[in-house]
């Protein structure tokens, strides 16, 4: 179970990010493709789609004659999704195992859909642009991100557990990720980030939200996050953190979600 780039976690853990899917990434998919505000016919882009929790809806608000195309660079994601869609008939997703910096638009898109992936990027600032870049005059994008100590206890008590096994790359791509949400971390930063990266204008809801864990989502919930970085190869060594983990974690947990949703759009 070797530690996997932000980009190829969920290749292995789509079954661990799938048990999530109807307590946390359904709910925050649907809130963020309603605040989109998706007409009829509109061309939407879904990056970082997961299993479709976002583009599910997005597909339903856009209509049968829309394009929707959905990325993720994890196969195993895009199969779920891919079922999804296929059991709804929502034949106008277009699916692709790709990264943005590797997508070529067809034509500009009306609305962007980012979930939680924006803090995954390498560079973020490069994404942020090249995301108001595939949009319309006029078009907007709506995303959603952790808000300021969402996760902190959960984070702390997984390292706790971890200890010295943690392997040195895994952290620091950890560190990288978490350095990323932390400049987006409150409704004034992730405004602030849209507006000095290629929006005009930006509005961002704070959402309170708390999920329950037992051991099992709770651990689905390390193999299919960013904390599957702490994670050592030696399997007899995560055997070891799992038990640690979940002893320090306790029964009935509640994981703090807290999350932000934004909307901003392109100037006309």
């Amino acid at each position: 179970m070797p530690p996997r780039h932000a980009e190829d976690v969920s290749e292995t853990g789509a079954e661990d990010f799938e048990r999530l899917a109807p307590a946390l990434w359904n709910p925050m998919g649907n809130a963020v493709a309603a605040a989109a505000d998706i007409d009829l016919g509109d061309r939407v882009l879904d990056v970082y789609c997961g299993s479709g929790a976002s583009t599910i809806p997005a597909a339903q608000f856009a209509g049968p004659d829309s394009v929707v195309d959905a990325l993720d660079p994890s196969s195993s994601l895009l199969d779920l999704a891919r079922a999804k869609a296929e059991a709804m008939n929502l034949t106008q997703i277009r699916f692709d195992t790709a990264e943005l910096a590797g997508w070529t638009a067809e034509t500009p898109y009306d609305v962007v859909l980012c979930c939680y992936g924006l803090p995954r990027f390498p560079d973020m600032a490069v994404a942020t642009t090249e995301l108001a870049g595939v949009l319309r005059p006029g078009g907007r994008i709506a995303l959603s991100t952790w808000d300021t100590g969402a996760h902190s206890e959960f984070r702390q008590i997984l390292q706790e557990a971890c200890s010295a096994e943690v392997p040195a790359e895994g952290e620091a791509l950890l560190e990288r990720e978490l350095a990323n949400m932390e400049q987006l971390a409150s409704t004034e930063r992730l405004g602030e980030w849209l507006l000095a990266h290629g929006f005009s204008t930006a509005g961002v809801d704070s959402v309170p939200l708390e999920v329950p864990l037992d051991a099992d989502s709770a651990w689905s919930l390390v193999n299919g996050s960013l904390f599957r970085h702490l994670l050592p190869q030696d399997p007899t060594a995560t055997q070891r953190i799992r038990s640690g983990f979940l002893d320090r974690l306790g029964t009935s947990y509640v994981l703090d979600a807290r999350s932000l949703v934004a909307v901003a759009e392109t100037a006309e």
